[in-house]
């Protein structure tokens, strides 16, 4: 989707050069494609917030790809964040936290500018919010971009259709557009990354600098564009904090779960029409999300932003050839807890093998802690290293393990998401660490910061410690604690004999 250049914001772009310097100067106006816009100067950063970047997907509109904005004549005010997707709140402490108002009219970004001024050419970071595709949102004051602008980026966050909202498809909509999207909430990424493409150049940003990055579910996200044909040419870098290994979903397991959640709001199943469907109140289909007849945090292969399985676009080579840094945490695994699940229990199941298993695990103590060692090197630690391999032979590509802790943090070691406030510099405003942040941990935000802008910038995520690429399964990470310290080979026996298991079974898997 390309939007069209309201003719509206010329006549706006030629009369804001006579506003006010003292009015500018706290009140900055900006002419989009759509029309001019107010932000506010927050400590230095002009802030744009709740700017919409498609049609609001309501009634009719409800599981279609994004429609373009209508255009407005008068100034918007740009001072308040869009309301997030729905989503169930139950969920909303793993997504970042409060996501604030709910309400399918959620199609809104934010953007933090240190030049809020054409010809700036500051590099663009776009950052994906994650939550198993099910909950979160990009107005989150964790992932205010407030802190990499005055790093000097342009940041734009984003909301993006989630759940059952964002990711479905019934019989009745396989009948109504065969073939159609499934993934609307990433054909929303895509639909912002046009917008970004349109108008980010009026917020001193450059268009040709675009860097796309996001954790879990938002790493997934990044990983899913650079794979899809219809992100080609939008971002230029790309960043992918602790992306996880579930399979995709085939277009006939999501049809008979749309099925299934059709039953469960009380319609005929699979005989339910998209009428009735689109009638459904948007709070009972969220409620669905994360039970059993949802689908797990996956997208769904066979539409046009998802033609093929990820893993497999990466084996073929056909993702795009951008730079890519990627990496994990060394306890990413304890974001089961979460969701009930108990990692001694995954580890009894193994039965006899427990014995083979434990031989690569000589460090732990017990079997829970063997259960989440065993979960984030198969979830997390080998897919970064099996995407790092397959795509470094392609294009620069880095790999990190983030192991930092703070005082507050578990003993056994850096937690899904743990990175992200470093990363965004929020360490002090989020109240995540549990207490005010150590000279060690300002130290680690520093230096993350730094090098995620200097990535977004040079395509290099530059640093005072040199990071080395990790070149065709050499296994070189970039271990990132107290200090920033290169380890060759890091954990190879471990991954290499993971990587071979998983390959095994996902052969063994497609001749069944």
């Amino acid at each position: 989707m390309i939007y069209r250049f309201c003719r509206s914001s010329i006549f706006w772009l030629c009369c804001l050069a006579a506003w006010p310097l003292a009015v500018w100067a706290q009140s900055p106006v900006i002419g989009t494609a759509s029309g001019p816009v107010q932000g506010a100067i927050e400590n230095d950063i002009a802030v744009f917030r709740g700017l919409p970047f498609a049609a609001p997907p309501v009634g009719e509109q409800r599981w279609r790809e994004p429609q373009p904005v209508q255009p407005w004549s008068s100034v918007r005010q740009a001072s308040t964040v869009g309301a997030s997707c729905p989503q169930k709140r139950g969920l909303s402490l793993e997504g970042g936290g409060d996501p604030g108002t709910l309400n399918e009219d959620c199609l809104y970004l934010n953007v933090f500018t240190p030049r809020a001024e054409p010809g700036a050419k500051l590099p663009v970071m776009v950052w994906i919010h994650g939550g198993a595709l099910i909950f979160g949102g990009g107005g989150l004051p964790l992932y205010d971009g407030s802190a990499l602008a005055r790093r000097g980026a342009v940041v734009v966050t984003l909301n993006y259709r989630l759940g059952r909202m964002g990711f479905f498809t019934h019989p009745a909509l396989e009948q109504e557009r065969p073939g159609g999207p499934v993934n609307f909430g990433l054909f929303d990424q895509i639909a912002a990354l046009q917008w970004v493409q349109q108008n980010i150049g009026a917020f001193g940003g450059d268009a040709s600098k675009v860097t796309v990055f996001g954790q879990s579910a938002g790493a997934q996200s990044v990983l899913a564009l650079m794979a899809s044909p219809l992100a080609a040419g939008l971002f230029h870098g790309a960043i992918a904090e602790s992306p996880y290994a579930f399979p995709g979903h085939t277009r006939a397991k999501a049809a008979a779960t749309g099925a299934a959640i059709a039953d469960a709001v009380g319609l005929p199943g699979a005989r339910a029409s998209m009428d009735a469907l689109r009638r459904i109140p948007a709070e009972r289909l969220s409620a669905l999300d994360g039970n059993e007849v949802s689908l797990t945090s996956s997208f769904i292969t066979g539409d046009a932003a998802v033609p093929l399985p990820l893993l497999e676009v990466f084996q073929q080579g056909r993702e795009a050839a951008v730079p890519l840094v990627i990496g994990s945490n060394s306890d990413d695994a304890s974001v089961v807890l979460a969701f009930g699940i108990d990692p001694a229990q995954a580890v009894q199941k193994l039965g006899k093998a427990r014995v083979l298993v434990k031989a690569f695990y000589p460090e732990v103590k017990d079997e829970r802690q063997l259960g989440l060692a065993m979960g984030r090197d198969v979830g997390f630690t080998a897919f970064a290293r099996r995407i790092a391999y397959l795509h470094s032979q392609k294009a620069p590509t880095w790999r990190y393990y983030f192991s930092h802790t703070g005082v507050g943090a578990g003993s056994t070691g850096a937690g899904h998401g743990a990175e992200v406030p470093y990363v965004m510099g929020t360490t002090s405003q989020c109240q995540c660490l549990g207490q005010p942040p150590t000279p060690f941990d300002l130290a680690v935000e520093d230096r993350m910061g730094d090098r995620w802008v200097a990535f977004a910038s040079t395509g290099k995520p530059e640093g005072k410690v040199a990071w080395p690429q990790d070149n065709r399964g050499r296994g070189v990470v970039l271990d990132i604690g107290n200090q920033d310290t290169v380890r060759p080979a890091f954990m190879s026996a471990r991954l290499n004999t993971i990587i071979t298991g998983l390959k095994w079974a996902g052969s063994r898997a497609a001749r069944q």
